[in-house]
């Protein structure tokens, strides 16, 4: 014990010591936080589904018909016509051939991840991708190739090093830290060029980007080259869960063999049905993506005017790099004084020195508000010197040291 009360102190010293911070009421843009009003900056409801009367009804009426929980693992007798339901619904959407629910979005990666990459594979993973990815390649029987984060050129140094062994190559679309998209382009082309399936997270890309909100994938028209689109219920689709599409012969070997799915109680009915209320809004809606899409400009466009560069976001999501990680909790605590909760976020969640404001838009923000946040947020941000952006230039040349290769006990990260 005094071993782990030592460790909480060094993460204090660090400015690493995290805490529960008590939400009262459901997650819409503006929130009791310990019993305070604020404007909400940091959720992932980017669509505000998760507090709509319709999702929530459907919900409870799930919870009445089919009971509140599943009882078991879908291959013992957890598997509902809800569940069937939302699959079909997903594929649809995704236009993929199946879809298969698991409990979350860090339950999918991992299992599928540890299920494709057999010992002797090599697993190529974005350098930021999310931790679900890192735990996933860790799992997994395979070594794990880091390439450095959306450069292709040593991507392909790294296929190339891989000699024809069974490779995965594994990136978030939209990540999660900084707002940029993958470059899904050049990415599925060297994947047919060296023979590589492709599995890409679009936890944050879903409902958000793409036509009528379909994902990146589907934006680059992508659905028939990439292999395994991971997706989250538990975000733009204001519910929880996870799936993940992919042709039938693949969800058939994922039933059989992805252990997190395997070992995990299938997903409530409420959450389920929660999720294809909101499907249903989000296909029916479609202005709803163009409003979030539209308050992501007026937040950056407040926050450039403010001087801050906010490159390379493309998107929703929005990072205000601070550095320091007391200083990016002192900028939370200034914010939070001033009426608005943007999360500190730090190591191990993002690099060593990149602490920073991660800043979530939502659709159901005003303009008004977002940009009488980013005033708020340049005042928490003003005692802060704030780190230069790194300088644009091209890729230098991949070579060994640029790589990181691990066995599957090693960390992948």
């Amino acid at each position: 014990m005094d071993e782990i009360a030592q460790h909480l102190d060094e993460l204090r010293d660090r400015g690493l010591h995290r805490k529960l911070r008590l939400i009262s009421g459901p997650q819409g843009a503006r929130v009791l936080l310990d019993g305070k009003p604020v404007l909400l900056l940091c959720s992932n409801n980017y669509l505000g589904l998760a507090d709509h009367p319709r999702v929530r009804e459907a919900a409870a009426d799930a919870a009445m018909r089919w009971g509140a929980g599943a009882g078991a693992s879908r291959l013992v007798s957890g598997n509902m016509t809800v569940h069937r339901r939302l699959e079909e619904q997903l594929a649809e959407f995704k236009r993929s051939e199946a879809c298969l629910l698991f409990g979350s979005g860090y339950l999918a990666n991992a299992g599928t991840i540890a299920a494709l990459a057999r010992e002797g594979d090599v697993v190529f993973s974005d350098a930021l991708n999310h931790a679900s990815i890192v735990d996933g390649c860790r799992l997994a029987r395979a070594q794990t190739f880091v390439y450095d984060h959306c450069d292709p050129d040593h991507l392909e140094w790294g296929l190339r090093e891989a000699d024809g062994r069974g490779s995965l190559i594994v990136t978030d679309s939209v990540f999660s830290m900084d707002g940029d998209i993958a470059p899904l382009e050049e990415i599925v082309e060297l994947a047919g060029r060296y023979d590589a399936r492709v599995m890409v997270d679009e936890a944050h890309a879903t409902g958000c980007v793409g036509p009528g909100g379909a994902g990146a994938v589907a934006d680059a028209g992508l659905e028939d080259e990439v292999d395994i689109r991971v997706g989250t219920l538990g975000k733009a689709l204001g519910s929880y869960g996870a799936y993940v599409c992919c042709d039938r012969v693949m969800a058939d070997y994922l039933v059989n063999t992805a252990r997190t799915l395997i070992f995990s109680t299938a997903l409530p009915p409420p959450a389920v049905a929660a999720a294809i209320a909101a499907l249903e809004m989000l296909r029916e809606q479609p202005e709803r993506v163009d409003r979030l899409r539209r308050n992501a400009r007026v937040l950056r466009e407040s926050l450039d005017g403010h001087g801050f560069d906010t490159a390379p976001s493309e998107t929703h999501i929005v990072p205000l790099v601070v550095g320091d990680a007391h200083e990016a909790m002192a900028a939370c605590e200034r914010a939070l004084g001033r009426g608005v909760f943007a999360q500190a976020i730090r190591p191990p969640t993002v690099p060593e020195s990149t602490s920073r404001l991660r800043l979530a838009v939502m659709a159901s923000h005003t303009r008004s508000e977002l940009r009488t946040a980013a005033g708020v947020l340049a005042a928490a941000l003003d005692a802060v010197d704030r780190p230069a952006p790194p300088p644009r230039r091209e890729p230098e040349p991949a070579s060994p040291a640029r790589g990181r290769v691990y066995d599957h006990l090693a960390e992948a990260a």
